[in-house]
């Protein structure tokens, strides 16, 4: 089917270009997200009619979506999930659960913006690409973890494995520890023993010396 385009769509072309698409694609997208109008005569003449204001429109949208960009480009949110012990998440995070959270933080961010191939479903840090307007876009991070401390933790740079490898690593050296002061008690007790073992009698005199 063909298509003109009434602002710029990525992969297909520039507002004002005829392009040719799926018919799927042009139904189910972009005619109803008012995104291009079917490529006919009387659509042409409607195109050439509102240009200059398609234009101005998209001048102020492309405007204001450069100051939210220059606001949330960088911003890291925080998404708490349950989680196993090796990482996997109880469920995933998709691209609502990422909006909602960048929402809870003062930006209106509409899930539809957010560019996500597949759903999260492991704990830690995720980028995702936030599509503000055709020309303009963002890049958030969505710290995915079980608890506040623990997105500190990867907030820092540590991941799940690190965390879990400190942890394995401290139990190992308190274990060792308890052997070691069980062994010292152990040398303590030993020489407790021979302190207090008894002292040998000294050879008695020899009672047949001749009288005097």
């Amino acid at each position: 089917m063909d298509v003109i385009l009434l602002e710029r769509v990525a992969k297909l072309g520039q507002m004002g270009e005829v392009v040719t698409v799926k018919s799927g694609y042009a139904r189910n997208f972009l005619l109803p997200q008012g995104k291009a109008l079917r490529a006919n005569d009387a659509n042409k003449a409607r195109f050439e009619a509102q240009k200059a204001q398609l234009e101005a429109t998209n001048l102020e949208t492309k405007k204001e979506a450069e100051s939210l960009a220059a606001k949330l480009d960088g911003q890291t949110f925080v998404v708490i999930r349950s989680a196993s012990d090796a990482g996997g998440l109880y469920g995933s995070v998709t691209t609502r659960d990422a909006a909602d959270a960048a929402t809870e933080n003062g930006f209106t961010v509409e899930r539809r913006q957010i560019v996500l191939d597949q759903p999260i479903k492991e704990l830690g840090l995720h980028d995702m690409e936030v599509v503000l307007h055709p020309e303009v876009s963002a890049t958030i991070t969505v710290n995915v973890a079980r608890s506040v401390e623990e997105a500190e933790i990867q907030a820092s740079g540590k991941s799940i494995a690190d965390i879990r490898a400190e942890e394995d690593a401290e139990a190992e050296f308190d274990i060792a520890e308890l052997f070691d002061d069980v062994g010292g008690a152990a040398n303590d007790f030993d020489d407790d023993e021979d302190e207090r073992a008894p002292i040998e009698d000294a050879p008695a005199e020899d009672d047949d010396q001749p009288e005097v």
